[in-house]
């Protein structure tokens, strides 16, 4: 097994063991990334001189007994909406092009506290502002998205060159691209990680949050990056700076664990295939003790309308002046959303907001029947490039991106914890993600639940990456 192959969890144990170095990890995934960009296309900007540097000054802190954790000269990419002192933050943009903040954002600087070795900055969606990520490919399949917009982000985990990276979220931004690439992707409750210095989509719904391997990997981020709950002691009340801490100890166990399985919306126009693999996992669910109980979804009709009557107006606020100023500069699907988005009436704004509150009332009650919700990620498994919708057999015509968005948004409307974790593939070996989505700040219930599962069945595997012929010529430009 190459370096690169380990998961966050390994590599923290081999160095912490002293049977890797920093500097061999790091050197491993710099490799990695040069043998797999030319088909993924995953970085925005490869910081490979820094990289190394970082992993030297990690290794001579290890050697001389300075060892700060388990993100110790672990080798990371960060979403390129993240600001990075000192390396370029364009968000994807011509309108920021060449950007170099003067300071990191404070998730960039939590990391760097914890001992984390920036490898580079990982491609976007135009200011998160999109749901496929068009200048990536899908590591599976490079004739496939790697959904968005943290597709880069995905990617990078997905093709083994990072060991974990940071996204964003806004409607599905983690977990969308998590399941269509096959890594585990957790929004956190909202405003447990901090978003100063990320460049915002819409401010009531933004998050961030880790994109990994495993799920025990995506603990161990969430506990460096996340604020500690009002007691100081982690909103878990597991005493981690955030909510990373596994409980679970032994054999995989869910008993006790009541898994609300949505008799609606969550299963309806969806492939028969991700259905058919969900299923399958909610059954494995029983076989580990959980008991899955049927749960209805709240107003599901208005979490679409809702969802975008937040976040069309606020991403327009956000862009006002660059919008004004150089409108030319943003990509034409971006710059129509957010010219749509002045047209909007402040009444649908209020209404939206009212919506959301009723929402979070009501899911917050079904999930005091249950521990957690289970369903599938996304409706579909990757789409082709350049494909513009999904035809269901009922024959409605769905667009890609409100495809993707439909089952992610709700956690983003509600604010509730959410985590993609892969469970499958289809016949053409494109995974499938399942969703869990729980209690607020219940981030340590859906990761315990998850790593049982993933401790019994398995994680996914790295994607064969440079097994595939480059087809349709290389990904589209940066």
């Amino acid at each position: 097994m190459q370096p690169y192959e380990l998961s966050l969890t390994e590599a923290a144990g081999a160095i912490g063991d002293r049977r890797l170095s920093p500097v061999e990890l790091t050197d491993s995934l710099l490799a990695r990334i040069e043998a797999t960009e030319p088909l993924v296309s995953a970085y925005a900007a490869v910081t490979a001189e820094s990289a190394r540097e970082q992993a030297a000054a990690a290794e001579r802190e290890i050697a001389a007994g300075r060892y700060r954790g388990p993100l110790h000269g672990i080798p990371m990419a960060l979403k390129d909406l993240i600001d990075t002192a000192g390396v370029v933050t364009a968000s994807g943009s011509a309108v920021r092009a060449g950007r170099v903040p003067d300071r990191d954002a404070t998730v960039a600087a939590r990391l760097k506290q914890a001992g984390a070795v920036l490898l580079g900055k990982s491609h976007t969606h135009e200011f998160a502002y999109g749901l496929t990520t068009p200048q990536t490919r899908n590591p599976w399949a490079p004739d496939r998205v790697p959904g968005g917009s943290s597709g880069g982000s995905a990617a990078a985990v997905a093709a083994g060159s990072a060991t974990f990276a940071l996204g964003t979220d806004t409607g599905g931004s983690i977990r969308v691209p998590a399941a269509l690439t096959g890594a585990v992707g957790l929004k956190p409750t909202y405003g447990t990680v901090p978003r100063d210095g990320v460049a915002a989509l819409s401010w009531s719904l933004d998050h961030v949050g880790p994109i990994t391997r495993t799920v025990r990997d995506a603990g161990l981020v969430l506990a460096a990056i996340a604020d500690p709950g009002p007691d100081g002691q982690g909103r878990g009340g597991d005493g981690t700076n955030g909510h990373g801490a596994h409980r679970a100890h032994g054999e995989p166990d869910l008993r006790g664990v009541r898994v609300g399985v949505p008799v609606d919306y969550f299963f309806d126009r969806v492939d028969p295939q991700v259905e058919a693999a969900v299923r399958t996992a909610l059954d494995r669910m029983a076989g580990l003790g959980a008991t899955l109980v049927d749960v209805a979804v709240p107003l599901h009709r208005y979490i679409q309308a809702a969802h975008w009557g937040l976040m069309v107006p606020e991403a327009t606020a956000y862009h006002a002046t660059e919008l004004g100023g150089a409108p030319e500069l943003y990509g034409d699907d971006v710059r129509v959303l957010l010219e749509a988005g002045a047209l909007l009436p402040a009444v649908d704004h209020i209404r939206a907001q009212q919506a959301r509150t009723l929402m979070r009332r009501e899911w917050e009650g079904v999930l005091r029947q249950v521990d957690l919700i289970a369903a599938p990620s996304v409706p579909a498994t990757a789409a082709s490039v350049g494909q513009q919708a999904f035809t269901w057999p009922d024959g409605t015509v769905e667009g890609v991106a409100d495809t993707y968005v439909r089952f992610s948004s709700p956690a983003n409307v509600t604010g509730l914890p959410a985590l993609s974790l892969p469970v499958g593939a289809d016949s053409a070996g494109l995974p499938i993600g399942m969703q869990l989505i729980g209690r607020p700040y219940g981030e340590a219930a859906l990761l315990d639940a998850a790593d049982a599962y993933e401790r019994a069945f398995g994680p996914a595997p790295l994607a064969d990456v440079v097994g595939h012929a480059l087809v349709g010529g290389p990904p589209g430009p940066a």
